[in-house]
């Protein structure tokens, strides 16, 4: 199995104090991932949720999105 490189951050969100918030993972381009790589990647975090933002699919959009928990 090759491993892909994936640029990431993590944020506290639904706070405005460091550290007290929901941790969150975005994770950016992952687009030909399956979705069981998306998830195994979301419980190696291990945090409330993670993102995937993705290069758009629609014209009428910027990026696509998708979101999962552990």
């Amino acid at each position: 199995m090759t491993m892909r490189t994936l640029r990431y951050v993590t944020a506290d969100v639904f706070t405005s104090v460091p550290f007290t918030g929901n941790q969150l993972a975005v994770v950016f381009g992952a687009e030909g991932l399956p979705t069981e790589t998306l998830q195994a990647i979301t419980r190696e975090f291990n945090y409330a949720e993670s993102t995937f933002v993705m290069a758009a699919e629609d014209a009428r959009t910027t990026r696509r999105v998708r979101i999962f928990t552990p």
